[in-house]
């Protein structure tokens, strides 16, 4: 077989860049080892809940979300659908001593919460004025500190982290972690300051497709990737195994066994790889041990994901994104997420669907607590931090675990990025995408994939 390109993974990035190739015509082959297209994003349904076992939302932060979900909306005949949750599904809550508190969204909120301490809320004030940092490796706890005070550590930046990368402030390196963040830092001086020149910059139509809302797709995000995969078609080959990639003469050649066991391969001029940097090393076999070793110093949170529903909440409401635990409250959660007060048909319509996150780079034996010992977890948090009363049990409970769940940009970062440029310069036709670069998000995954496309036509 040839292909013009060759794409390895049929995940978000994956899926995205062959749709885009394979939209304006060119010629594209993708190899994924699982069984079905989508990687971590799937959507079950059972007894009236839908819900995810990868990610569970996305932001619009650039154009290139709403971009594609227009096409795939027409592709499908009307089957993959944006969904974005309402206001009323934008409050975070975060834990503090025995209940969950709004996290403030105004000048009011701001002074009366009791999440942070009054020494802090004064430092803020001070913020605008505060020398900007000279070390490019500051991590996001170190930066956070600085500039607003440990108590925003402790009760914003840390559960944030939490729920964004499972991960750790001290050891998160802000520029690749949050770069949005870091450059508000270098560019204005201040975050306060930043956001409110930014706020006020001249934007295009296209600018204006990035309305940060939180997005799904109407039945679950695995009818984004359906899209993609229904419009590929007989492009993806599912269930392959012992895959090699190896340069020959002006293009590559793909070798591996299909699904029945039969060794097959694939002539390319191209070849992009999305997967995790951890399977790198057996795909591209002919980089040098040194140069991977470069590449393959990702660490990936470990992460233990529970779908939690109850078919009727007996008058509970739980109007709010979902609630973060910060790890000074020393909690056997990183958070909680409700899905069905974001997305419409999550839940039965008395009831609620919830999302537990466990583990991350903090905890992470929590992987290997038994199915009984998870499932004590999940009854004790229902009662004890949703507040359901002792009668009331959920009627679901689902148990994903994930070893090599989120990407930590941690200081290696740079040593990567560099390594993964020199190898793209080295050997012509080679592209290393996918979550060891570029960002975790959905939105950074499209993105990426778009970019990539692209730069390809």
């Amino acid at each position: 077989m040839k292909t013009d390109i060759l794409i390895i993974g049929a995940g978000l990035t994956g899926l995205t860049t062959a749709y885009t190739l394979a939209s304006k015509g060119k010629n594209v082959q993708v190899l994924e080892r699982m069984e079905r297209a989508g990687g971590q994003i799937h959507t079950h349904q059972e007894d009236g809940f839908v819900y995810e076992s990868g990610p569970n939302t996305g932001s619009i932060s650039n154009p290139e979300v709403a971009e594609l979900f227009d096409e795939l909306e027409k592709i499908s005949g009307g089957k993959c659908k944006l969904e974005t949750a309402p206001d009323a599904a934008k409050r975070r809550l975060i834990w503090k001593g025995d209940k969950f508190h709004a996290l403030p969204s105004g000048l009011g909120s701001a002074i009366s919460t009791p999440l942070f301490t009054l020494g802090d809320k004064f430092r803020i004030l001070g913020e605008p004025w505060r020398k900007k940092g000279d070390n490019p490796d500051e991590t996001v706890g170190e930066l956070a500190r600085r500039r607003l005070g440990k108590s925003f550590v402790d009760y914003a930046v840390d559960p944030f982290l939490s729920g964004v990368y499972a991960g750790d402030p001290n050891t998160l390196v802000t520029r690749y972690a949050l770069p949005k963040l870091y450059n508000l830092e270098q560019n204005y001086g201040s975050f306060v300051r930043g956001a409110m020149k930014k706020a006020k910059e001249p934007k295009t139509d296209r600018d204006r497709l990035a309305t940060k809302k939180v997005f799904s797709a109407v039945g679950g995000l695995s009818n984004i990737t359906k899209a993609m995969s229904d419009y590929l078609g007989d492009r993806i080959s599912l269930g392959i195994n012992n895959l090699k990639i190896t340069p020959s003469g002006n293009g590559w050649i793909a070798s591996y066994n299909d699904k029945n066991g039969n060794a097959q391969s694939i002539n390319a001029l191209q070849v992009i790889t999305t997967c995790g940097s951890y399977v790198l090393p057996d795909i591209l076999p002919f980089i040098e041990k040194s140069e991977m070793a470069k590449i393959n110093n990702l660490k990936y949170a470990p992460m233990v994901e529970i779908s939690v529903g109850v078919k009727n909440t007996n008058g509970l409401d739980y109007k709010a994104f979902g609630g973060l635990v910060p790890t000074c409250e020393h909690k056997q959660v990183l958070g909680i997420l409700f899905p069905s007060a974001c997305f419409a048909g999550r839940a039965p319509e008395e009831g609620a669907l919830f999302t537990y996150f466990i583990g991350g780079v903090k905890h992470a034996e929590m992987l290997e607590k038994s199915d009984s010992e998870l499932t004590t977890i999940v009854e004790n948090v229902f009662h004890e931090m949703l507040k359901f009363p002792s009668k009331v049990n959920p009627d679901l409970i689902r148990i994903f675990r994930h070893q090599n769940a989120i990407p930590q940009y941690e200081i290696t970062t740079g040593e990567r990025l560099a390594a993964v440029e020199k190898m793209e310069q080295k050997f012509h036709g080679l592209h290393i995408a996918g979550n060891l670069r570029d960002g975790i998000g959905m939105a950074h995954r499209i993105k990426q994939a778009r970019d990539l496309a692209l730069k390809l036509t």
